[in-house]
């Protein structure tokens, strides 16, 4: 029994988790395309003729950009701060810097992965050009100066040695990784490569000049990177209990269909007669009365003239004129004037194919 019962539960809790799974709802995620902003600091190292530590100095890097789709964005970046030389037998130097560029960053965990909202780890390619502005290298020049008082020949003396302000161009590749706090926020790590003209460290080397960042830092979308639409589940319907069928009713008799009594009239007349004479004015008589037996009906004049004879213009007159004389007869007999229409179609219609009888009053009263 109790093997039975707990078989029971367990069927039934199955059964309730399967329901609740069904209709939990289905949220679909889109990507939105975005701004961001990018906020870096760490170290940077200039290649050069001396120990590795001795060429580290502080940089900073401040970067706006726009995410146009998950794979590619596109960044304008300034960074720089100190860049640091060394020369045989003296004290290393400094000059400060600033770098402003483009950057295309291509997202490659998105390129061959596929987009996933919830990414915790994101992988870029950096590929862009920058211009550096280099000043104060006032510590080269003074080491220079010394090299020239102590060896007047110029044998140890700087070759490219620049002063004041220099513009030169950068081209800079790296990589960069995102780990994903929250759908607007994420740490970034970033090292980059930057080459530049043999003249950036003072120095002639018969090649171009580096210097390499690494960057640690945040960057933060500055609008809606995801859209969540959430699509409920059809509600669950429970069908009732089917209604026990009404008993059928015995259908009524159907009424009975009471025709309403209907009259034509063809009263016809002699050529360029406009009343009715001899056994046509009898017809008028017993459409007289049929109307005062039946004070329900209507009746409906239209009179003609053939095409045969006269013109239009006369037949037109012809028509009207047997028209209202129909007319003027059934009200002198006492028929309401707002029981009858009559209408005039001259020989404009023709509704026997016998010339002769176009010349008539068709009454139609129901």
């Amino acid at each position: 029994m109790k093997k039975m019962f707990f078989l029971a539960a367990m069927m039934f809790a199955a059964f309730t988790t399967a329901s609740a799974q069904e209709q939990e709802p289905e949220v679909i995620a889109e990507f939105q395309p975005h701004w961001f902003l990018q906020l870096q600091g760490g170290a940077a190292h200039t290649l050069g003729e001396a120990k590795f530590m001795d060429l580290i100095s502080p940089t900073a890097q401040l970067a706006v950009g726009y995410q146009f789709n998950p794979v590619l964005g596109l960044r304008l970046q300034g960074s720089g701060w100190e860049s640091k030389g060394g020369w045989v037998n003296y004290d290393n130097y400094k000059w400060n810097y600033v770098s402003a560029g483009l950057d295309l960053k291509i997202n490659l965990i998105n390129l061959f992965g596929g987009w996933k909202p919830k990414r915790v780890f994101g992988m870029n390619l950096i590929v862009g050009g920058a211009a550096n502005i280099g000043w104060n290298n006032g510590e080269a020049n003074a080491i220079n100066a010394d090299i020239l008082k102590n060896h007047p020949n110029g044998d140890f003396k700087m070759e490219y040695l620049w002063d004041g302000t220099k513009v030169r161009p950068v081209g800079r590749f790296g990589l960069d990784f995102d780990f994903r706090c929250s759908d607007r926020v994420s740490i970034n790590l970033e090292g980059n490569a930057n080459i530049l003209t043999d003249k950036y460290n003072s120095k002639k080397a018969e090649n171009p000049d580096w210097y390499f960042n690494a960057l640690l830092g945040v960057k933060i979308a500055l609008g809606p990177t995801v859209k969540y639409t959430v699509i409920e589940p059809d509600p669950v319907i429970i069908e009732p209990a089917p209604k026990p069928e009404p008993k059928p009713q015995p259908k009524p008799e159907p009424k009975p269909i009471v025709k309403k009594p209907e009259m034509k009239t063809e009263i016809f007349y002699p050529i360029r007669e406009v009343v009715a004479t001899g056994s046509e004015a009898a017809k008028l008589q017993n459409l007289i009365s049929f109307l005062k037996e039946n004070p329900d009906t209507k009746v409906d004049v239209k009179s003609y003239a053939d095409a045969g004879t006269g013109n239009p213009k006369i037949n037109q007159m012809y028509a009207q004129k047997r028209a209202d004389n129909v007319k003027k007869a059934l009200i002198e007999a006492g028929i309401a004037e707002s029981r009858i229409t009559a209408q005039s179609f001259g020989d404009t219609v023709q509704p026997y194919s016998e010339n002769d009888k176009n010349r008539v009053s068709i009454a139609i009263a129901k």
